[in-house]
C-alpha cells in the first residue's frame, strides 16, 4: 500500500482541530495536531479560513508543506445556535416614575429624604416656605461650594432632605454638612433627572441595603399611591432590591411609555402530531412536553413574540449563510434552561437593570448536506487537495476515544463541545448508536453573561473557565474554596479588594458587585443546568432500555471535558448509576482533545495506531 498523508479536520462551534497522520501498510503514525478558533458559524463557508490556518500550522509542526497532504477529511458539521427567549416582558412596565438605583461606591449619609427636585444654584430663587427639597448637583459644582450652599440654605430655614450628585463627591459633601442627609452620587446622566418633581432619596449604612424604596408598599407610602398605582410601581421596587442607595422620582402620567412584548409560545412539530407550550411555563415544562412528543421534526415560534422573533431570526441568518430558503431550515433539537435575564427599566436614568426570569434556548439547526459539502468543495478547489466529508461527529469521536489507554469495546462517549453535546455507544460488534443534542459550552457562557449582567462574552468565557479569588491585601488572597493564598510578590494594585478570575498567569479583576460566592454559585449552576442535564438526556437516548444502570464505562471528550469542574460534576452524577466516568486521553497524549479529528483519520482505513 502506498504511503499517504491524511488530515482529519473537526469543525466545532468554538474551535477547529486538525490531526495529521501518515498511513502506510495498514499502520497509522500521527505526525502532528493543531487547534484554532472556528471562523464563522459551524458548517458554513466562513469555516474555510480557520481550516486553512490549522492545516498550515499542523503541517509546519510535522516538518512538511501543506500541499504534501493527500486527503482532508471533514466532520459532518451541524450548526448549533443559542439565544434567550425572555419571559413576560422585553421592557419593564413603569408608569408615573423614573428611577436611579446604581449602588455608587461613595454615597453620603444614611436614611430617607423626600422632597421636590431643584437645581442647587436655583435653590434661593425658587424655594418656598414649608416645602422640602432634594437638590440636584451637576458636575461643574465643587463639593466645598455645594456643602457651603446647603449649610447656608438650611440656616435660612430652607428644608433640604437629600441630594442627587453627578460626581463621586457624596462623602466629601456629607462630611462638611452641619445637618446630615442622604446623598446619592455618581449619577452620570444627571440631565435626565426631572426638576420640580416629587422625589425620594434613600441611602443605607455600609453593609446594609435600602428598605423603603425597594418595597412597593414603602413607595406607596412615600408617594401616596392608590392600589392600582402600587401595582404599576412594583417593577421599580423590584429593580432596587439589594441596593445600598436609590432615587425614585415621580413624573406625570404618560412620560414613560408602556410597552409589552409577550414571551410567546413554541409550536413543537412531531412525526405524528404537534403541540404548543408557552415560554412562561418555564424550562421544565417545555422539556417535559418535548420528551412526550417523541421524534421532533421542527419548532416554530408564535408570530409577534420574543420566541417567534428568535426562531425567525435564526432561520434568516442561516438562510443567508447557506443560500437555502428559510422554510427549508428546521430545528432538529433544542435545550431549554431557566435563566435570569437583565432587563432595561423604563425611566431609568443611570442604565439600571431589572433581573427578570426567562428561558435560555439552544437550538440545533437541521439543513440538507449542501452546506458542509459546499465547504468541502470550496476547500478542495482553493487548496488543490482531495477533500471528503468523513462522518458523524459522535461516531468519529468514539473511534478517537478508543485510542485512550485502558479503554475497549463496548464503550460510551460523551463529546462536550461549544455548541452541542454528543453521545455515542459502540457495542462489541462495532455497531454504533449516536445522538447529537443542542447545548454545551457556548450556552453556559451565555447564561453566565446574562445572569451576572456582564455584557461581555469574552469575560463570561473566562468566568466559566477559571476559578475565582478575592484579593484581601497586596500579599494574600482568599480562594473560592475558602483557603488563603499568600504571595511573595505583591498583587497588581487594580486587583485590591476585588473578586478576580485566576487565569494561568494573570489575575483579571471583576467590576461587578456580586460576591465571590454568588459568582461561583451562578457559574456552577449554569454548568449543572446545561452539561449534567444534557449528559443524562443524551445517555438515556442511546441506551436501548433508557436505563443508565446498564452502562459500565463513559469516556468524556471535547473541549468542555478540560473544564476544571464539569468532569467532576458528571462523575458524581453518573456515579449514582454505578457508571465509571472520566475524561479521555486521546492517543495517550492529547487528553480529551482531538477525538473527532483522530477518529476521522482512523475511520479512513482499518488499521492499527503507532504514535
Amino acid at each position: 500500500m502506498m504511503k499517504r498523508i491524511v488530515a482529519g479536520v473537526d469543525i466545532g462551534n468554538s474551535s477547529t482541530e486538525v490531526a495529521v497522520a501518515c498511513i502506510e501498510e495498514q499502520q497509522v503514525q500521527f505526525l502532528s495536531q493543531h487547534l484554532v478558533k472556528t471562523t464563522g458559524i459551524k458548517g458554513t463557508i466562513e469555516n474555510i479560513k480557520g481550516i486553512q490556518i490549522a492545516l498550515q500550522e499542523a503541517a509546519k509542526k510535522a516538518g512538511m508543506n501543506v500541499n504534501e497532504i493527500d486527503l482532508i477529511r471533514l466532520n459532518d458539521a451541524v450548526p448549533v445556535i443559542g439565544d434567550l427567549a425572555m419571559d413576560l416582558i422585553s421592557e419593564t412596565i413603569i408608569t408615573e416614575s423614573s428611577m436611579i438605583g446604581h449602588n455608587p461606591d461613595t454615597p453620603g449619609g444614611a436614611g430617607l429624604g423626600v422632597g421636590t427636585t431643584v437645581l442647587i444654584d436655583r435653590l434661593y430663587d425658587l424655594a418656598e416656605e414649608g416645602q422640602d427639597y432634594i437638590v440636584v448637583v451637576p458636575k461643574p459644582f465643587d463639593y466645598d461650594w455645594v456643602s457651603h450652599r446647603v449649610n447656608q440654605a438650611k440656616s435660612r430655614g430652607i428644608s433640604i432632605t437629600g441630594a442627587i450628585v453627578q460626581k463621586d463627591d457624596g462623602v466629601l459633601i456629607h462630611n462638611r454638612l452641619n445637618e446630615k442627609m442622604p446623598i446619592v452620587d455618581e449619577v452620570n446622566l444627571i440631565e435626565k433627572v426631572p426638576l420640580f418633581k416629587m422625589a425620594a432619596v434613600e441611602v443605607a449604612l455600609p453593609g446594609h441595603v435600602i428598605r423603603t424604596l425597594s418595597n412597593p408598599y414603602g413607595l406607596s407610602t412615600v408617594f401616596q399611591l392608590d392600589p392600582d398605582q402600587t401595582i404599576q410601581i412594583a417593577p421599580v421596587a423590584k429593580a432596587l432590591v439589594g441596593n445600598r442607595s436609590a432615587v425614585v422620582i415621580r413624573t406625570p402620567q404618560g412620560e414613560v411609555v408602556e410597552r409589552k412584548i409577550e414571551a410567546g409560545s413554541m409550536i413543537l412539530i412531531g412525526s405524528k402530531n404537534q403541540t404548543e407550550v408557552s415560554i412562561n411555563d418555564g424550562a421544565e415544562t417545555i422539556m417535559n412536553t418535548y420528551e412526550r412528543l417523541g421524534t421532533l421534526h421542527d419548532v416554530r415560534g408564535q408570530t409577534g413574540t420574543n420566541v417567534g422573533g428568535m426562531f425567525n431570526g435564526l432561520r434568516q441568518d442561516l438562510a443567508q449563510l447557506t443560500g437555502q430558503s428559510p422554510k427549508d431550515i428546521t430545528i432538529s433539537d433544542f435545550l431549554a434552561v431557566d435563566a435570569i435575564i437583565p432587563t432595561s427599566v423604563s425611566g431609568s436614568m443611570a442604565g439600571e437593570l431589572s433581573m427578570e426570569s426567562g428561558v435560555a434556548l439552544a437550538s440545533m439547526v437541521k439543513t440538507d448536506k449542501v452546506p458542509i459539502q459546499k465547504v468541502a468543495s470550496v476547500l478542495e478547489e482553493e487548496m488543490g487537495i482531495n477533500v471528503e466529508v468523513g462522518g458523524i461527529e459522535a461516531e468519529m469521536a468514539i473511534r478517537g476515544a478508543l485510542t485512550t489507554p485502558g479503554t475497549r469495546k463496548p464503550i460510551v462517549i460523551l463529546d462536550m463541545g461549544g455548541g452541542s453535546t454528543d453521545a455515542a455507544m459502540m457495542d462489541a460488534s462495532e455497531k454504533i448508536t449516536s445522538i447529537h443534542l443542542a447545548g454545551a459550552g457556548d450556552m453556559v457562557t451565555m447564561l453566565i453573561n446574562s445572569e451576572l449582567a456582564l455584557g461581555d462574552k469574552e469575560l463570561a468565557e473566562k468566568v466559566k473557565k477559571y476559578p475565582l479569588g478575592k484579593v484581601l491585601s497586596l500579599f494574600h488572597m482568599q480562594l473560592e474554596d475558602g483557603t488563603i493564598l499568600f504571595s511573595e510578590t505583591p498583587f497588581p494594585p487594580q486587583t485590591f479588594g476585588k473578586v478576580v478570575i485566576r487565569e494561568e498567569e494573570d489575575l483579571v479583576p471583576l467590576s461587578i458587585r456580586n460576591s465571590m460566592e454568588k459568582i461561583r454559585e451562578i457559574r456552577r449552576s449554569a454548568k449543572q443546568r446545561v452539561f449534567v442535564t444534557n449528559a443524562l438526556r443524551a445517555l438515556k437516548r442511546i441506551v436501548p432500555t433508557g436505563n443508565l444502570k446498564h452502562l459500565s464505562f463513559v469516556v468524556m471528550v471535547g473541549g468542555s471535558a478540560l473544564d476544571f469542574e464539569i468532569p467532576q460534576m458528571l462523575t458524581d452524577q453518573l456515579g449514582k448509576f454505578g457508571i465509571v466516568a472520566g475524561f479521555a486521553n486521546i492517543r495517550g497524549t492529547e487528553g480529551p482533545r482531538n477525538a473527532v479529528a483522530t477518529g476521522l483519520v482512523l475511520s479512513s482505513v482499518k488499521c492499527g495506531v503507532t504514535k
